[in-house]
């Protein structure tokens, strides 16, 4: 059995090796493109697609997985951007609670504003912020976990209140139970989630050509053609040790000579020969390996049978 999970294993291993050269190859081809995109342009250079492309090619070097998260990366708490929602708190009968809720990803902090004034020249109206329940899954789980906040304030017009979420969440659900006083009226709110930052990893073997595609998404955004050429060529040289080498193209065979030629011993090199099926076998094996319990023992199943069948 372990040996067969071994085999696995390898497999996996060479298959996450096979896509992150893909991807590589996928960057440096990138960079040769954008070199000649700048060199070929005046000043139509285009700004949009090229952000599109470098910002693409960040997150391979990045290694950026399905769920969001990086394999050379991590968030920190450090703002990148928010995301805001406005809400409108009307009184109800015995005091009740309003419930707020909002989504985020990657966010690490919330932020509860009363507004200065509901309307124009109309000021707002004080609200009692009672509690903030967070459900949450951080970034190195895939379990959810809950938090209560309990606040009770109140919050008058033009006031903040700020909530740090326990760690930095993956997916988070924000819900805050606030209400108004009845004989005031009704009070506005807005409520903000902070997303964290991508920070890279210092010891990322591409730290350098990430650092360079950074500086090509300043160029590109100031029109510094001879910056963004620099980049590429840096991004270039970063990144030629992982490319694949050229194939080898065999001598032309000589010309015999007259006369009787001396004895040699004669290697015969036989390459072999692509086969599809054992390729899609392999493939649907790797994938029935990383499915559930039921999936991964016909997996080890069609593995052993496959070992058997090419043993010689």
């Amino acid at each position: 059995m372990t040996k067969w999970i071994g085999i696995a294993v390898f497999l996996t291993a060479a298959s996450a090796a096979a896509v992150e050269r893909t991807a590589l190859q996928r960057v440096y081809t990138d960079a040769i493109v954008i070199d000649r995109i700048a060199e070929a342009s005046r000043k139509d250079l285009p700004q949009t697609v090229l952000e599109r492309i470098v910002n693409e090619d960040i997150d391979l070097l990045r290694g950026k997985r399905a769920d969001g998260s990086y394999e050379h990366a991590t968030y920190e708490r450090l703002e990148a951007s928010r995301s805001s929602s406005s809400h409108s708190v009307q009184p109800r009968k015995n005091d009740d609670m309003q419930r707020i809720e909002m989504r985020g990803a990657w966010v690490y902090r919330l932020i509860v504003t009363s507004a200065s004034r509901r309307l124009l020249v109309t000021r707002n109206r004080p609200l009692f912020l009672d509690r903030v329940e967070v459900s949450y899954i951080p970034e190195d789980s895939a379990d959810t976990r809950n938090e209560t906040i309990t606040i009770q304030e109140k919050l008058e017009p033009g006031a903040m209140r700020s909530v740090e979420f326990p760690e930095v969440a993956r997916q988070a659900t924000v819900r805050l139970f606030v209400r108004a006083d009845q004989e005031k009226g009704y009070g506005n709110i807005e409520v903000t989630l902070v997303q964290a930052r991508v920070v890279d990893d210092a010891d990322s073997p591409f730290a350098d050509a990430v650092a360079s595609a950074k500086a090509m998404l300043r160029a590109i955004d100031a029109r510094e053609v001879p910056s963004l050429r620099a980049m590429a060529a840096r991004v270039r040289d970063n990144l030629a040790p992982y490319q694949l080498p050229p194939a080898v193209t065999a001598p032309a065979p000589k010309t015999p000579s007259a006369g009787p030629a001396p004895p040699s011993a004669t290697v015969e090199v036989v390459e072999p020969a692509s086969d599809p099926s054992l390729h899609a076998e392999l493939q649907m094996i790797e994938d029935l390996l990383t499915g559930t319990e039921e999936e991964r023992r016909e997996g080890m199943d069609r593995l052993h049978q496959l070992v058997r069948r090419l043993r010689p």
